[in-house]
């Protein structure tokens, strides 16, 4: 028989509708790879029985001649930032592990009821703050892939690194990731898959840990443009749960993939040939114009002129909406609690976000009560609102001669772990490309392009008109196809 682990969830889906397998035999097939792949720490804890479940739900529903589902016997990893009922949800912190929900987020839900089962909860960065999954509590994520000729740990990329790690791997054939300001698209572009930020509100956050609600949106991590389109269509669609969500119908994503780009027109924004990026990424970046090319689109000059400001608003507006956010961890309701013998409440308060949050959260939580506080209010959270709204508006006249943005998904390949753990700016940097998309709450999405001299993987980047998610996957899949990206890593774990 074929080796299952190495299909991907259009193939899963349809192999397991044409009786060529059975969904139990998928899901062993996983389980047994997640089980032996214990040395990526990918997964925060694993769920084989759900997976088998729900892959004996798929078969019999098969066995009666009834529907499968969208996703039916694809088994996923479930990012730990969604609540999964009856299992633990720890958003990889301290401070949040014991926590098991009574409830499903309406994402995992949904993949659910489409047919999917789940093979356990991804590691990532704590809260999903990172860029390199380094600041988790169970410890950092490795990426699959090694630098040609040596065996640092490599990076998977973060916040969501335990998911582009897991499908990098072949030990999952899709995860769930976050995106708040390119958690998605940064790690998929370290590992070589594919992975859609899709429009601000397209998926529910109810039952999503929140990090920066105003900016956070779901996504699918797969090895295919074809398999983000069959997952986006399971995640997404209208939730009264969450005030955020877009009431408009979902699409057939799947069914209207094109890589014809004859008539469209995709524009360089030239504020993005950045100092510092990796000729390599440069590279790439104009072997990917070259494909949209013979697609048939046009490539247009665009600006962006207020690219520049993006990523200091951003880490000003993130960190702000956080503090809010993380307020709630307490020690009174749920998760750790911290009560030193004669303290009080204030004391039990320190003491528990003391012990329950990490480095990395604990910064980001001062950035943000510094600048919502009286007196600089104005002059740091008003301004950087302000800033994000121009960038929003440079799209929007960008969008006026174009009908997408071809741009590079990361500044650098993939670095090894610890190399830019001390150095926060550093850390930051790596989402310059990513966070102007987040801003303006646009779909985006990396795809896979080609490796570098070191034999790291690299992406590129589409950004679509708001809803466009249509747009964004066929011009990915018009790279995909043209790049012929089927590198895998060597496996070392």
């Amino acid at each position: 028989m074929t080796d299952l682990t190495q299909l991907g969830v259009k193939a899963i889906r349809d192999g397991v509708a044409g009786g060529d397998f059975t969904a139990r035999e998928v899901a062993e097939s996983f389980n047994a790879a997640v089980a032996g792949a214990s040395a990526l720490n990918a997964f925060i804890v694993a769920t084989p029985d759900h997976a088998l479940s729900a892959a004996d739900a798929v078969d019999a529903r098969r066995a009666k001649g009834e529907d499968l589902g969208k996703m039916g016997g694809v088994p996923i990893g479930m990012k730990d930032l969604f609540c999964t009922d009856g299992v633990q949800t720890t958003a990889a912190s301290h401070i949040l592990e014991g926590f098991v929900p009574r409830y499903e987020s309406t994402v995992s839900r949904k993949l659910w009821e489409a047919g999917a089962g789940m093979l356990g909860k991804l590691n990532l960065d704590q809260f999903a703050m990172g860029s390199s999954n380094e600041t988790s509590y169970f410890g950092n994520v490795s990426s699959p892939w090694r630098k040609e000729g040596a065996n640092a740990a490599m990076s998977p990329g973060g916040s969501s690194g335990g998911s582009s790690a897991a499908v990098a791997a072949r030990i999952a054939p899709a995860a769930t990731g976050t995106d708040t300001g390119g958690s998605i698209r940064q790690p998929a572009a370290f590992t070589g898959i594919a992975g859609i930020k899709p429009t601000y509100g397209r998926c529910s956050r109810w039952g999503v840990v929140a990090f920066a609600s105003s900016l956070d949106q779901a996504g699918p991590m797969a090895r295919s443009v074809e398999d983000c389109a069959i997952m986006l269509e399971a995640m997404a669609g209208f939730d009264p749960k969450d005030a955020t969500s877009l009431e408009r119908d979902v699409p057939a994503w799947e069914a209207g993939l094109d890589a014809n780009l004859k008539g469209k027109r995709i524009g360089i924004p030239r504020e993005y040939r950045m100092e510092g990026t990796d000729q390599a990424i440069l590279d790439s970046w104009e072997q990917g114009k070259a494909w949209l090319r013979d697609a048939g689109a046009e490539i247009v000059d665009v600006s962006l002129p207020h690219t520049k400001y993006a990523l200091p608003a951003y880490y000003i507006i993130a960190p702000a909406e956080a503090s809010s956010n993380l307020a709630r961890y307490d020690g009174v309701r749920y998760g750790l609690r911290d009560l030193p013998d004669g303290s009080g409440l204030q004391d039990m308060y320190a003491a528990t976000r003391e012990e329950g949050f990490g480095d990395e959260v604990k910064r980001r939580i001062l950035i943000g009560t510094y600048v919502l506080s009286a007196g600089f209010y104005d002059a740091y959270y008003t301004q950087a609102q302000k800033i994000r709204a121009l960038v929003a508006r440079d799209f929007e006249e960008a969008f006026a001669s174009c009908d997408a943005i071809l741009a590079p998904t990361t500044p650098t390949a993939s670095f090894p772990l610890g190399e830019n753990s001390d150095d926060p700016l550093a850390m930051y940097l790596n989402d310059v490309f990513a966070v102007p998309a987040s801003l303006a709450g646009l779909p985006a999405m990396s795809v896979p392009a080609m490796l570098n001299p070191d034999g790291l993987p690299l992406g590129l980047q589409i950004v679509g008109k708001p809803f466009d998610e249509q747009g964004v996957l066929n011009a990915g899949l018009a790279i995909q196809q043209r790049a012929g990206f089927d590198a895998a890593p060597e496996k070392w774990w």
